[in-house]
């Protein structure tokens, strides 16, 4: 995966922010929208593409555009910063693949220690019993 490849496939758009923020929010638009389009991107291998696919379904638009926004600050190139490093975090946390769980035998110490602790139950248990005086 070559960061600079993606970044460089990224749109991005200006639009004015939402909500409270007096006349500045009427006149600047520092709000950024961000675009990636899965399907013809050319720095991510098509196992890439699936693999963020399958990840990222929910995020993704019917068309496999991510959309993010950012407005947290009253800057556009703040904004913009915010918008691609929180990008990059999504796409890298999608493209991990965790290691393959190995199912391990279990040790003979382990199960003779099990069948002793279970012995030992029983026994205490026998010796709350009334004595049989037949």
């Amino acid at each position: 995966m070559h960061l600079e490849e993606i970044i460089s496939e990224l749109s991005f758009k200006a639009v004015r922010s939402s909500g409270a923020g007096g006349q500045n929010v009427n006149k600047v638009s520092s709000k950024v929208v961000l675009t990636f389009d899965l399907k013809t991107s050319q720095a991510l291998s098509q196992e890439q593409k699936l693999l963020l696919e399958n990840n990222l379904g929910s995020r993704l638009t019917s068309e496999n555009i991510l959309i993010l926004n950012c407005d947290e600050d009253r800057s556009q190139l703040k904004n913009k910063e915010i918008v691609i490093k929180r990008f990059l975090e999504i796409i890298k946390k999608a493209l991990f693949v965790p290691k393959a769980r190995k199912a391990t035998k279990i040790p003979k110490a382990v199960i003779k220690k099990r069948i002793k602790d279970k012995k030992n139950v029983s026994d205490r248990k026998q010796l709350r019993k009334k004595p049989n005086l037949d």
